[in-house]
């Protein structure tokens, strides 16, 4: 694991530090918990916006719930 320095305003380093003394948690680890959520949801929506873009451009196709209903023979 790499130490990092980060600069935070005073109200965040002041809701870092009661948050993680009402739960019992390191600020690293608030800290770190709330970066890989960021991280996560910023993945997950540049997946949902190239994936888009492709199926604008006509190099993806979507396929109806029911097509893959039908496909595997699933009941409604």
């Amino acid at each position: 694991m790499e130490a990092k320095s980060i600069y935070l305003p005073d109200e965040l380093t002041e809701r870092l530090t009661r948050v993680a003394g009402v739960t019992g948690r390191t600020k690293t680890s608030l800290a770190t918990e709330a970066i890989r959520r960021y991280l996560d949801d910023l993945e997950d929506l540049f997946l949902v916006e190239t994936s888009w873009q492709e199926v604008q451009e006509g190099r993806s196709k979507t396929i109806s719930l029911e097509e893959i209903a039908d496909q595997y023979t699933l009941d409604d």
